[in-house]
């Protein structure tokens, strides 16, 4: 079994808490407010890492009361959740000069500290209130977390994407168990990502991390 040790090291106990401009916001040891994520049943792991990524100030909910597991996961929400799971500085940033992400938008230190860790590129547009597309969860999160990339895949996937370096994100997610496919032989790489499936996925790998990223599928 492989090992790799992430040169972002984070433990659960110090993530740091900042509020977004958005309904709800989260505080230190805060208790689960969401009343529309079960812990039972198939939503007893989406509610332990909603749970404890809500705690952390890592997540946020669309209301007071709502999580909204199954809405879809914008790319503005993809890269605070994805900043503050790092514990990046979103704060003293240097603007990436994307023009639909001013100074004054309310992700602009997420998404700028992203991009200048290398996690997202620079171009003209950020499209921040786009949806997340599972092929691009799979990018940010193996920069993001630096994991070992996958060098071939495996994976019985008859929808990968033409793009060979974002088919080895994909696998590389597939070899943490981080994520999975949609089918057997399915990835859907292009279908939206839902805000609870992140959190699924951030969740995992921190746990992961936590365990020196450890890789459960070999080559």
């Amino acid at each position: 079994m492989r090992k790799k040790q992430s040169r972002l090291a984070w433990a659960l106990s110090t993530a740091a808490v900042v509020a977004p401009c958005v309904a709800v916001l989260p505080t230190e040891a805060a208790t689960m407010p969401f009343t529309d994520i079960k812990n039972n049943g198939s939503e007893t792991e989406l509610y332990n890492a909603v749970s404890e990524l809500y705690r952390q100030g890592i997540v946020f909910g669309t209301t007071s009361t709502t999580f909204s597991p199954y809405q879809n996961l914008t790319r503005g929400e993809a890269a605070y959740f994805l900043a503050e799971a790092l514990k990046l500085d979103t704060k003293n940033v240097t603007d990436p000069g994307f023009k639909d992400v001013p100074t004054s938008h309310k992700y602009y230190g997420h998404i700028a500290a992203l991009a200048a860790h290398g996690i997202i590129q620079k171009a003209t547009n950020y499209n921040p209130n786009n949806d997340m597309k599972r092929s691009q969860m799979a990018k940010i999160l193996t920069l993001g977390f630096d994991l070992q990339q996958a060098t071939t895949l495996s994976a019985p996937f008859a929808d990968f994407t033409e793009n060979v370096e974002t088919n080895r994100y994909i696998q590389t997610l597939l070899n943490y168990g981080i994520t999975e496919g949609t089918s057997s032989t399915t990835f859907s790489p292009y279908t939206d990502v839902r805000r609870g499936q992140m959190a699924l996925f951030l969740y995992r790998a921190l746990q992961k991390n936590d365990q020196n990223l450890y890789i459960i599928s070999v080559e």
